[in-house]
């Protein structure tokens, strides 16, 4: 499974753990249905949801006129998993964690969802270089 679809499978996961409030396993299991699950994926999954605290704080600074929790649910999963990546999956350069945002945004979104995720993880990038 390449990273992309990988990122897509993490997404549904994180959505499902955030409005059903289902383990982290079972969101994995449900995203990857009858296939087995991707490393990659569930990495960035248990990373998100072991440092949604410290994210969730990185990502309110940038929510102008916003609550982190009146948000769209999947704009706010994209923001977290796109957040987790870029402060820290060092190997992957925060310009493709943003990318890749993007284009979940794109897929997954609304309308406004692709700009409003490259404003927001546009911001977290300057705070991170500055860390």
């Amino acid at each position: 499974m390449n990273r992309r679809a990988a990122r897509e499978k993490a997404l549904q996961a994180l959505f499902q753990i955030d409005v059903s409030q289902i383990e982290t396993e079972d969101a994995l299991q449900h995203a990857f249905d009858e296939e087995e699950v991707d490393s990659f994926a569930r990495g960035l999954v248990t990373g998100t949801i072991n440092h949604l605290e410290e994210i969730d704080e990185l990502i309110k600074p940038h929510l102008v006129k916003w609550k982190l929790e009146r948000l769209a649910n999947v704009d706010r999963g994209i923001l977290r998993l796109a957040s987790y990546e870029m402060k820290y999956e060092k190997e992957i350069p925060v310009s493709v964690s943003i990318d890749e945002a993007i284009e979940l945004a794109k897929a997954f979104g609304d309308d406004h969802s692709s700009r409003f995720v490259n404003g927001v993880l546009s911001n977290i990038k300057k705070d991170i270089e500055t860390i």
